[in-house]
């Protein structure tokens, strides 16, 4: 193979990855209700990519690649079917329905969502799946991560995600939960469901469990995308306005959160000529839309504080009264030791170091903070803040002890380092 057929073959396979992880969601949405089997949608799908790649280097990227991929799977499913006598007497129902069918839309049409990717939104989200098992799947269907990719995501074995996929796919099928979207009396329980996995997945990749990076923008992108995708499907649901308009406002700093060197940048170090203007805006832009027409969602309320913390000049100048005050909003709606956590390190900030302690102590018993680095942290900060040396050291140890990323220890070593070669208790450190 000469230099320049080398070239066409590798710009036809980034024109053919790129389309797959756009299209996925579309393409798997389409096959699951035509033919009501996700194993079966995935396996065509991926033949429907083996075969461009087979044919589109020589015959050119066709003007409509999606609805020539979605062609292609339909076909090489019908194909499979005919093979598999159990699905005979499926596939005499169906075959008419595929013959006739009408050609897929163009994969470029302008505001053209199907709704069956809604609809797989909420069978991947499903509440009778176990919670982690929804993030998995969503990521593996909707995200188009690979199996292995998924797998880092969470930091198992690529075996351990297979079985964990295959047994939420068990579920589905044995619980014959339906491919559908929620009625209009059923939305309200069930959309909060697939918001909860979106924002568990930008959660990770803000700040990482574990491993070498802070960060893992890979997957903080792939929640923005799909949260865009439901933002356009539910364009009347104003926490789903929340929840990208919060996602953008934290992601929006993403280049000033780590050093050259990967390290931890705090907020009160970072450069904000960094932080992603455009991107500040919109999510600026989307609170008003989730905090006005009704009552006030959790997302919506943490998009405002977002907002806040990106409309500051500087730390010193943050609206911390406006900020503390949304956290008791929020307090009241999701109630929860984290909530409690932030909204004390608000009224630190607010009323001093003290009065913010004195909030951390109340949460020393909860259990869901047991192993959560942030607290002892937090802890740690305003003791070394009240000149209270060998009770911050005490707390940055245990904080250190449970951190999950190398730039998290890193940076709570630093601290601690600069606690233990500081004065003595009863002032304030260097």
């Amino acid at each position: 193979m000469d230099e320049r057929a080398g070239d066409i073959v590798t710009s036809v396979e980034s024109t053919v990855e790129a389309m797959f992880r756009e299209e996925r969601g579309r393409l798997l949405a389409s096959l699951v209700r035509r033919f009501g089997d996700l194993d079966l949608a995935e396996e065509v799908a991926s033949e429907a990519i083996e075969a461009a790649l087979a044919h589109w280097p020589a015959e050119g990227v066709p003007s409509r690649p999606g609805a020539w991929l979605m062609t292609t799977a339909r076909r090489k499913a019908v194909d499979r079917l005919r093979r598999d006598k159990t699905y005979a007497a499926r596939l005499a129902v169906m075959q008419v329905e595929v013959e006739r069918a009408a050609p897929a839309p163009p994969a470029d049409a302008a505001g053209d969502l199907p709704d069956e990717r809604l609809q797989l939104f909420f069978t991947c989200a499903h509440p009778a799946l176990p919670a982690e098992d929804r993030a998995a799947l969503t990521l593996r269907c909707l995200a188009g991560l690979t199996t292995p990719e998924v797998a880092r995501a969470f930091l198992v074995p690529s075996a351990a995600m297979a079985k964990r996929i295959v047994r939420a796919k068990k579920k589905i099928r044995e619980a014959r939960i339906p491919f559908r979207v929620p009625g209009p009396d059923e939305l309200p329980e069930r959309l909060p469901v697939v918001l909860q996995v979106i924002y568990s997945i930008f959660t990770e990749g803000y700040a990482a469990s574990s491993g070498p990076d802070l960060q893992r923008l890979d997957l903080a992108e792939e929640a923005i995308r799909l949260a865009r995708i439901l933002r356009r499907l539910l364009p009347a649901e104003r926490e789903v306005a929340g929840l990208l308009g919060l996602m953008l406002s934290i992601h929006a700093r993403r280049a000033a959160r780590t050093g050259p060197g990967g390290e931890l940048v705090l907020l009160d170090e970072q450069d904000r000529g960094r932080w992603d203007r455009t991107m500040i805006d919109e999510g600026r832009g989307l609170v008003p839309v989730a905090l006005t027409g009704g009552p006030p969602g959790p997302y919506g309320v943490q998009a405002a504080i977002a907002a806040l913390h990106d409309e500051a000049a500087d730390l010193a100048t943050t609206d911390w009264p406006q900020i503390v005050a949304l956290y008791d909003v929020l307090l009241a709606l999701a109630p929860s030791p984290v909530v409690a956590l932030n909204r004390a390190a608000a009224v630190a900030m607010r009323d001093g170091p003290e009065a913010g302690l004195a909030l951390l102590d109340e949460l020393a018993g909860e259990p869901r903070l047991r192993g959560y680095h942030p607290y002892p942290a937090a802890r740690a900060d305003l003791l070394h803040r009240l000149g209270r040396r060998h009770e911050a050291a005490a707390a940055y140890r245990e904080a250190l002890d449970l951190a999950g990323t190398e730039p998290e220890r890193a940076h709570l070593r630093r601290r601690l380092n600069a606690v233990e070669t500081s004065g003595p208790d009863g002032a304030a450190g260097a």
